[in-house]
């Protein structure tokens, strides 16, 4: 048997325990187009169903839902569609419009109406305030309106001219003449002609005739302020009068018309309370309706307080129209800004000034989801601090206000309305990963209060008969609802065992259904490109390769340098204190695996088993820690009875970057167990697996790509039929691996060994059995574990020998 052919004693994996296989003859369809759809839209999730359902269900004030789960499982879809099945069934939400306040025009008014309401209530305003446009300066300017308003203005006249003659003929008599002007009334006196003096003979007069004509005048003045006082009270009777009999005109004309209003809203409290409102403003300012529209007027593009404007406080902003809604609203919100998600009061640029009015109020997502239910990205949520706080607010207060962020902030800014708030009823479903709901959870105590339902969906399940038959139903949905080609029975056989490659697990389908709907859509492509009526096993391979193919640059370039040995890796031969490693390589959107050599050496001293990573700096946590590990197996078995005194150095040749994982600690321990025992390792085998105190070898993440990594630089040297790879025995189940690496196992060009002890590992690399303990601690002599005993049996002597004597303390333990 060659060297590097491990005996055939060890038990090696079928090739049918390295991939789980899907036989499409199983499948009970031709294609997916035979099958019923998946009609809620959600495989699995029992119990991230079953908590959104309780969320919904559960009315009170708190029970807002966290849907926690990883971001490929369709968070949004799920909730989406579970959410939609329950919303057909609940009533529609009311309308909600935004009117002038007549009392304050800073505070406009919020009306609540049945859904479809709030735009008929627009068009009836409209029409309302074009027909008062057209009646009134109609009916003001009719005959019998002309014969009433002439009826009063005569009798105003008749009693003031009464007034007048009155008081010229207490003048006359008096000596004076009075004279009425537009500026007035004045007295002048007059000569025994009756003709008016002037000022020159006036001044001729004798002081006795002067003083009695400035008694008489000033008798007279008092006269005239009477009868000022009498014809300002007639001008006001006139005026109440001409107003009595204006509105009067007017009550009739827009009663009659506003009675088919408050009829057709009798059962809409708040708009009869708003149309009352309306009229009583209307009659207050029914000089405005009398004019007539100017015909020769031109449209401004600025609002300007034009005639047009006068009016605009009678218009509707419907904020929220709910005619064409059909049960309570799921909206969506991507972008959760403080406006997008409470509405925004918009504002006009006007001579250099900022100009707002109530019809420019903007809905924002809660308002459309008022009555229903709002769905929110949680880390969108919390990139914007404004609207995560406002939020947390409007749930507390149970209502919607608007108000400007400047305002919210505490800045001065330009005035702004303030819009009455609207009532809040909304089911809130935030959708994150569960690290961000331990995080709200823990450090916010608001949260707590508001979001005590949390639905964790699983990124997996069992692959039983009910799930494999829910996963293709699932496709038809797909299929259906992207418009996609139906997939054939090898194709949807294809997918389930992609399925089972991204969960690495031979038990377990994969509930990140975002990335098997892209999968769909790029075979859909390439079935399109071969014009085949139907998705086959063919074109999901091509997609699958493709997606790989346009990931895998950084892989190539890797795998590049080992084939050309740059970055040395063996695979022939045997050699001490060196073994090939398998790492994991991550590159965002692409997983890979890569061949480390790593190298043992082992001397006498004290620092114990030293790692190279370690001290440069680039070990991190946990693979310190698997290195201490080592430590502790090497007294576990071999120091019962003596000091473990040695230096052993742990390297992983030609890496540059940082070392993370235990995944290697089973590796390194080999070599260094090669290294004491002066006993060559295989090069041929690539080893993976972490390893506890005890010497229990542990399942460790990605071994598919690392066998599969391993078989490439195999494969490209040449395969021997003595090369594989260790991995261990719990890691089985994970296996997935390619189809020419289960080729060449059948072919026996390539093994996979799988272990549960480093026993078992090191009698595969080195062919010479472990050796086992005796009751008196020591091995059977030939065994691997014999030769370490031996070995640092020496090195603790020379310690000895050299360290000054049994009495001084083993400093063996730094790791």
């Amino acid at each position: 048997m060659p060297a590097d052919h491990p005996p055939g004693k060890f038990p090696e994996l079928a090739p049918e325990a390295l991939r789980a296989r899907v036989d499409p003859a199983e499948l009970a369809f031709e294609s997916t187009a035979a099958l019923t759809p998946l009609q809620s839209g959600v495989v699995g999730q029992a119990r991230g169903i079953g908590a959104i359902r309780f969320g919904v269900g559960l009315k009170n004030d708190g029970y807002h839902i966290f849907v926690a789960g990883p971001p490929k499982a369709g968070l949004t879809y799920i909730a989406k569609t579970l959410l939609e099945d329950q919303a057909r069934r609940e009533p529609d939400p009311p309308d909600w419009c935004y009117v002038h306040n007549f009392e304050a025009a800073d505070k406009p008014r919020s009306l609540k109406l049945r859904a479809g309401r709030g735009k008929d209530l627009k068009r009836d305003m409209e029409e309302l305030i074009e027909t008062l446009h057209t009646r009134i300066p109609e009916v003001f300017d009719s005959d019998d309106y002309r014969a009433r308003e002439n009826e009063v203005s005569k009798g105003f006249d008749r009693q003031r001219r009464k007034l007048e003659e009155e008081l010229s003929r207490t003048a006359r008599a008096e000596g004076f003449l009075l004279q009425v002007s537009q500026v007035g009334m004045v007295i002048i006196p007059v000569d025994q002609d009756g003709k008016p003096l002037d000022q020159k003979a006036v001044n001729q007069l004798g002081d006795e005739e002067k003083q009695r004509l400035q008694e008489k005048s000033e008798a007279l003045q008092a006269k005239m302020k009477t009868a000022f006082k009498r014809m300002r009270a007639l001008e006001g009777e006139y005026k109440k009068e001409h107003a009595r009999l204006d509105n009067e005109i007017a009550l009739f004309c827009v009663e009659h018309i506003m009675e088919s209003l408050l009829e057709k809203y009798r059962d809409e409290a708040d708009v009869i309370a708003y149309l009352k409102a309306a009229q009583k403003d209307i009659l207050d300012n029914i000089d405005d309706f009398k004019k007539k529209p100017d015909e020769k007027s031109q449209p401004s593009p600025f609002r300007l307080p034009t005639r047009e404007s006068t009016f605009r406080k009678y218009e509707i902003n419907v904020l929220l129209d709910n005619s064409e809604t059909q049960g309570a609203p799921v909206v969506i919100e991507s972008n959760p800004t403080y406006p997008n998600l409470f509405g925004t009061i918009d504002k006009q640029a006007l001579l250099g000034a900022f100009y707002t009015d109530f019809s420019m109020i903007k809905p924002g997502a809660l308002h459309r989801a008022n009555g229903g239910y709002l769905i929110m990205k949680a880390r969108d949520l919390l990139k914007w601090f404004l609207s995560y706080e406002a939020l947390k607010r409007a749930l507390n207060n149970h209502e919607i206000k608007i108000e400007d962020p400047s305002e919210l902030y505490g800045l001065f800014g330009t005035r702004s309305l303030r819009p009455e708030p609207i009532p809040l009823k909304v089911k809130i479903i935030l959708t994150g990963d569960p690290f961000i709901y331990e995080l709200l959870y823990t450090l916010d105590e608001r949260f707590q209060k508001f979001f005590k339902v949390k639905a964790h969906l699983d990124d997996r399940i069992d692959r039983a008969a009910d799930h494999v038959r829910q996963f293709a139903q699932m496709i038809a949905r797909f299929c259906r609802e992207e418009g996609f080609r139906h997939v054939a029975r090898g194709g949807a056989a294809r997918l389930l065992e992609y399925s089972m490659e991204l969960t690495q697990d031979q038990d377990k389908l994969s509930l990140e259904l975002g990335d098997i709907r892209d999968l769909i859509r790029e075979a859909d492509y390439y079935a399109g490109e071969s014009e085949a009526e139907l998705i086959d096993r063919q074109h999901v391979e091509t997609a699958i390769r493709s997606r790989i193919q346009r990931a895998n640059l950084v892989e190539d370039r890797v795998m590049e340098l080992v084939k050309k040995d740059i970055c040395w890796v063996e695979t022939e031969g045997s050699k001490v204190g060196q073994i090939n490693g398998l790492s994991i390589l991550m590159t965002g959107d692409h997983l890979f695996g890569k061949p480390n050599r790593i190298t043992a050496t082992v001397s006498v001293g004290r620092e114990g088993v030293v790692a190279i990573e370690r001290e440069s700096k680039l070990s991190g946590k946990l693979h310190t820690k698997g290195v201490m590990i080592l430590s502790n197996f090497l007294k576990e078995h071999f120091g019962r009875d003596k000091p473990i005194s040695l230096t052993a150095s742990l390297c992983f040749e030609q890496s540059y970057g940082p070392v993370e994982g235990d995944s290697a600690s089973s590796t390194e321990l080999y070599a260094i167990l090669s290294a004491l025992a002066e006993v060559p390792i295989r090069q041929g085998i690539a080893v993976t697996g972490s390893v506890s105190q005890k010497g229990e070898i542990q399942p460790v993440g990605g071994v598919t790509r690392k066998i599969e990594a391993f078989f490439e630089i195999c494969r490209h040297k040449g395969l021997t039929g003595g090369q594989g790879v260790i991995i261990p025995q719990k890691n089985v189940r994970h296996l997935m691996l390619r189809q020419d690496v289960v080729d060449a196992v059948r072919d026996g060009q390539f093994h996979v060994w799988p272990v549960s002890r480093v026993e078992e590992g090191i009698e595969i690399l080195t062919g010479l059995p472990a050796g086992r303990p005796g009751t008196d601690d020591t091995y059977t002599e030939g065994t691997v574990f014999f030769k370490v005993d031996q070995r640092l049996r020496r090195i603790a002597q020379i310690v000895k020998d050299f360290g000054g004597g049994p009495g001084e303390k083993n400093d063996a333990s730094r790791t």
